[in-house]
């Protein structure tokens, strides 16, 4: 096993953070990993707001929700969801549609008893200092690359999705650009390794073959 800096053997320190910049590639990541060795993911976007919740922070400079800012998820229920799904081996997931703003159905996702459980997501960095206190955490990263290649991933991405009129999502992507060192930044000083998606792959699936 290719050793790594907040990686540790498998007990209850299970779950591993998937941080980093919208379109750098985590749920790209994560799903070649859950390819590869079966294990869960769970999407922390799911745990976005309704649009309607009272709760939702609004962007001055979009006018517009602000689906950036950390309060527009529920950072509770994805932990209760994570702890549930270590503990119990399975938990009931809401289903987001974006394009909708609002949770749409639910999903149960199962977990082995020897399996990493990949959480992924743009708020995913907000938990490490919960998951390690909670003796949840096995690794975290911020996977990105140069921001004007995430920028054009990520607006390619969300057209053809179709998750938000063209003209948002050019100025969000153009905002998102420029903020780009900082949210880097901020998720490696909540304890997230900073790399490109293949790096944090080699790491965990040495992982996969150590254990």
């Amino acid at each position: 096993m290719e050793h790594d800096r907040g990686l540790v053997a498998q007990t209850t320190a299970r779950v591993v953070v998937l941080a980093g910049p919208s379109g750098a590639g985590k749920s790209r990541l994560a799903a070649r990993l859950s390819g590869a060795h079966g294990w869960p993911i769970v999407r922390l976007d799911d745990f976005y707001r309704d649009e309607d919740d009272p709760q939702m922070p609004r962007s001055a400079e979009l006018g517009i929700v602000d689906w950036d800012h950390p309060d527009s998820w529920n950072r509770a229920a994805a932990l209760e969801a994570l702890s549930l799904l270590v503990a119990e081996g399975s938990v009931e997931t809401p289903v987001y549609d974006i394009s909708a703003s609002r949770a749409v159905d639910t999903a149960v996702l199962r977990a082995r008893p020897d399996d990493l459980i990949l959480a992924e997501g743009i708020f995913a960095a907000e938990i490490i200092p919960d998951l390690r206190e909670l003796g949840l955490l096995a690794g975290a990263f911020c996977v990105h690359h140069h921001r004007w290649v995430t920028f054009a991933r990520r607006l390619l991405r969300d057209l053809s999705e179709r998750r938000k009129p063209p003209l948002v999502l050019w100025r969000r992507g153009l905002l998102l650009c420029r903020q780009e060192p900082g949210i880097v930044a901020r998720q490696e000083s909540l304890g997230a390794r900073a790399c490109a998606p293949a790096r944090a792959e080699r790491v965990l699936a040495g992982h996969a073959v150590g254990s």
